[in-house]
């Protein structure tokens, strides 16, 4: 049975991994080349113009190396002779050294897809005799194509905030969009949850691909627009606009390993840089200068360059500083920006930024700077920035699903209240900041009662990982299970990995329960006054919210939660 080269044609239609433009992204068997004879890779060699070329023996280190630098001659080989003198093409490798990716831009969807085609029928034509009359084959096929459509990548007419990173990314564009409504703006945002304009949705679903960016500027009354941008948008559409005016990068942390081609961190902050790439020459890329991954993005982009950190003294701000950028870091308490030989400017201590928990959620206290810096460097004025952070709390109307707080009555009147906190953490980081958050409102002697849960396309090692944090860092563990994303796999498996991670700290027997409801209702049975329960919630989060209220719940304002930390601190 004859397997296709082609094992992916997909388009993507903005800018991307690749190009800062639409383009074709192929996903190539090579093994044919690869075990070809030499005399055969040869020949295919002088007949894509690599007169000189030494192909190596099949199956080797050298011979791969051939067969990428074969390829991206192949695709710009076919192109000259239907048409199209210059071509640019990129080659990157794969965990798989018979795949190799092939991304090229294009300008005509139906000819360009016939293009890829083409280049797979090529390589499947290798292992034969007519590898020559192949390649002519092909470029007549492209050359006879239909032209077809444009790529539909859009000029924004208003301006437009983009985030990305791994943790953070839907906080802190919650925060910016906020703070531009304070403003009196007409904001427009996209994220994981849907489309919304002036706060309200008018779309749900994950919207922080390419689709998002399109249906907030489709709206006429909107003046600024805020995109969250998600690694998988990323690769698999590429980014929606031209260009962005103030780009942010909170953090680049394992996440979503081993899919799409990105195996480490380093290749998903190559993803993620893209979004500060497109950024335009005179707007600001904000990038958190305490995450090394991020800050050497500075060296790629066009923008100039507003770093954030929660340490005054990090080479990253004086270094940025020096090249005539910004800084918003954290001195004596307060929310402060810096600018090269001027003085300090303090715009708010972050005891009254509700997100930062009077600074105990060390990933808000970064939110907040994040958020700061892209408010300021779009425009907004600074006293309104002031208000914006002073106003948006950490609960279901501003920040839904994030850190979200909650106090349930004790059983005696007078006994102090189970605190219940409810948050995504959908990565290590993630939850070690839920875990850090839950320790800071524990009076002494209560306990803390984890509901631990995963979705089903994290590896295996994450997933393991996952449960071992959670019962080290945790007095009581319980697994809810997200229905609707376990995304391949059984309830069943997912068990048996967090198990796995928990009885690595010695933690065994740990119960399940089907749904994130169902684990809150039984971590709250087992409560006593003063602890607190967290759950890692994201499939239910209507419905714990309805439980939390069913039962005499109420969400935690400001005041509320600062008497909680400072009970919790007082011991």
């Amino acid at each position: 049975m004859t397997v296709s080269s082609l094992i992916e044609l997909r388009v993507l239609e903005g800018p991307n991994l690749y190009f800062p433009r639409a383009a074709i992204k192929l996903t190539l068997d090579i093994g044919g080349l690869s075990v070809a004879s030499e005399e055969t890779a040869s020949r295919f060699a002088r007949r894509i113009g690599l007169q000189r070329a030494r192909p190596g023996a099949p199956d080797t280190g050298f011979r791969q190396r051939f067969a990428m630098r074969a390829v991206a001659r192949l695709v710009r080989q076919v192109a000259q002779e239907a048409g199209t003198a210059r071509l640019a093409v990129r080659v990157r490798s794969t965990s798989d050294p018979h795949q190799v990716v092939v991304a090229f831009p294009w300008l005509h969807r139906i000819r360009a897809q016939e293009m890829g085609r083409a280049v797979g029928a090529v390589l499947d034509a290798v292992p034969g005799a007519d590898i020559e009359s192949a390649v002519s084959t092909a470029a007549a096929r492209v050359a006879a194509a239909e032209r077809g459509p444009a790529p539909t990548t859009i000029t924004p007419h208003v301006p437009v905030v983009a985030v990305t990173g791994t943790n953070g990314k839907t906080t802190t564009s919650r925060m910016i969009a906020h703070i531009a409504r304070t403003r009196g703006l007409h904001v427009g945002w996209s994220n994981t949850d849907g489309v919304y304009i002036d706060g309200a949705m008018v779309e749900s679903g994950d919207y922080s691909g390419p689709s998002g960016a399109g249906r907030v500027l489709a709206h006429p009354e909107v003046e600024l627009a805020v995109t969250e941008t998600a690694r998988g948008g990323i690769l698999l559409k590429g980014i929606g606009l031209v260009h962005n005016d103030v780009s942010v990068v909170t953090n680049v942390t394992a996440d979503h390993l081993g899919q799409q081609g990105i195996d480490t961190v380093d290749q998903l902050a190559e993803v993620k840089a893209v979004v500060p790439r497109i950024t335009r020459k005179g707007g600001w890329a904000v990038l958190n200068a305490d995450d090394p991954r991020v800050y050497a993005m500075r060296t790629a982009v066009r923008a100039k360059a507003w770093v954030f950190s929660r340490d005054v003294d990090a080479p990253g701000v004086r270094d940025t500083l020096s090249e005539r950028g910004r800084a918003t870091v954290v001195i004596d308490g307060w929310v402060s920006v810096l600018r090269a030989n001027a003085d300090p400017d303090p715009l708010i201590e972050l005891v009254d930024v509700p997100m930062t928990l009077a600074g105990l959620s060390r990933f808000n206290v970064e939110n907040t700077l994040a958020a700061t810096s892209a408010a300021l460097a779009i425009g907004i004025p600074r006293d309104v920035v002031v208000e914006g952070l002073r106003t948006f709390l950490p609960d279901a109307e501003h920040n839904p699903g994030r850190m979200n707080f909650f106090s349930l009555p004790a059983s005696s009147g007078d006994a102090p209240p189970v605190s219940v906190v409810m948050d995504l953490a959908h990565n290590e980081a993630g939850l070690e900041a839920l875990m850090e958050i839950m320790n800071g409102v524990r009076r002494e002697g209560g306990r803390l009662l984890l509901g631990l849960g995963v979705v089903g396309d994290r590896t295996d090692d994450l997933i393991e990982k996952l449960g071992e944090i959670a019962a080290r860092d945790s007095d009581v563990v319980a697994i809810g299970h997200k229905e609707k994303y376990l995304r391949g796999r059984s309830t069943e498996q997912l068990e048996a990995l967090m198990r796995a991670g928990a009885e690595r700290v010695g933690v065994s027997g740990v119960p399940a329960y089907p749904t994130e409801v169902a684990v809150l209702s039984a971590l709250v049975g087992q409560a006593l006054p003063g602890d607190v329960v967290g759950v890692m919630c994201h499939a239910d989060r209507q419905g714990c919210y309805d439980w939390i209220a069913e039962h005499g719940g109420t969400p935690d304002d400001h005041p509320t939660l600062a008497a909680k930390v400072r009970a919790a601190a007082s011991g």
